[in-house]
């Protein structure tokens, strides 16, 4: 006889369930702000972790404080130095911009003799001369732009750079505690997996760590081979300022297609200088090196290593990006992925996952008799 369950246990199990979701939906809101900033420190600490484990290896001593403090600290300059040489570049132009800007008050911007090649040109040459050509119409459409793009956005912008700032700071602080207490922590979510999702949540993480990794080799390194080789083709074409042209390239090409819009604006520059042969040959040659990374190389080191098709992988990234910004980059893929392995067990084709046997052959049809 099976024993009758005391009321007593089961109205403490229920109450203990009802208290353990509530603290958690409260702690979710009350950290909302912050959830970006704990999701950022554990992409950046799974992406380092085989730098930093060899680091551990040769250093053991330093894995109370000074290790973590060092990679925190190699991570903040990644981030800012590039930041910083960018603002600088950016504050250049911004004085050569003004000073256009006010020549072209002053002045007027004469019709360039480019225009005359393109299509509609004496469509956009009346454009040209009732909005441009003349001190008064380029003072009028000047004061139109800074009323609203200037006054309206400057303070959005203010206010978004602040917020990514703090987002920035809190993910270093997680990212020290996080690589101090690295071992402890793993330990830990591998005996929460095992009691809650039994024999395959160990398999569920290690799917999870597999996609972000293979997700930064396959949108970060091949970014950063896209815009490396195509700051090279900026310089030989003669494209103002290549080499910044290219650090953004490099980050535009992180998400797929992302590069074309940069290729657009070295072309709108080449065209600017009147190299209309050197913008098409640009704009071609963009559009091969996308080709060969978006097809070839990032398909097979995404999906390689999350057994993952590219077309989930490409709904991962892409409504990562809408969703969640640049951290759902890394977070959709890595979802998708899990998702998918846990379609593939619940219908049989997971790892682990044995065949269902034969069915038993019929047996062997007797002999016809023998008449003879």
């Amino acid at each position: 006889m099976h024993a009758t369950p005391d009321p007593n246990v089961r109205r403490q199990l229920w109450a203990r369930l009802v208290l353990a979701i509530t603290l958690v939906a409260f702690a979710v809101w009350l950290s909302a702000t912050f959830i970006p900033s704990l999701l950022w420190a554990g992409v950046i600490g799974i992406a380092i972790d085989p730098l930093y484990t060899r680091a551990e290896a040769r250093w053991p001593g330093g894995r109370g404080l000074a290790l973590p403090a060092i990679a925190t600290s190699l991570i903040a300059l990644v981030v800012l130095i590039p930041l910083a040489l960018g603002l600088v570049e950016a504050a250049r132009e911004a004085r050569v911009l003004i000073a256009w800007f006010e020549a072209a008050r002053a002045h007027g911007v004469p019709e360039p003799a480019w225009l005359a090649r393109l299509p509609f040109s004496h469509d956009l040459a009346a454009w040209w001369q009732a909005h441009l050509a003349t001190p008064e119409a380029t003072a009028q459409e000047w004061a139109r732009l800074r009323g609203v793009l200037l006054a309206e956005q400057s303070q959005l912008v203010g206010r978004s750079l602040l917020h990514r700032g703090i987002i920035f700071l809190f993910t270093l602080v997680t990212l020290f505690f996080l690589l101090r207490e690295r071992d402890r922590l793993v330990a830990q979510l591998n005996i929460a997996a095992r009691k809650l999702l039994g024999p395959s949540g160990e398999r569920i993480g290690l799917q999870l760590v597999r996609s972000v990794r293979g997700t930064i080799d396959g949108l970060v390194l091949v970014g950063i081979g896209e815009g490396a080789v195509m700051a090279v083709v900026y310089i030989v074409a003669g494209v103002p300022h290549p080499l910044l042209l290219g650090f953004m390239t490099a980050i535009a090409a992180m998400i797929p297609f992302g590069a074309a819009v940069l290729f657009a604006i070295a072309c709108a520059l080449l065209i600017g200088q009147g190299a209309v042969g050197w913008a098409v040959a640009v704009f071609a040659i963009g559009m091969v090196v996308v080709g060969i990374a978006d097809h070839f190389i990032r398909p097979a080191m995404i999906g390689g290593s999350t057994r993952l098709p590219f077309l989930w992988v490409l709904i991962g990234i892409l409504g990562g990006v809408e969703t969640l910004g640049l951290l759902g980059l890394f977070v959709g893929p890595a979802v998708m992925a899990t998702l998918i392995m846990l379609w593939r067990d619940y219908v049989g084709e997971g790892a682990g996952v044995t065949a269902a046997p034969a069915p038993p052959a019929s047996p062997a049809a007797p002999p016809p008799p023998d008449h003879g």
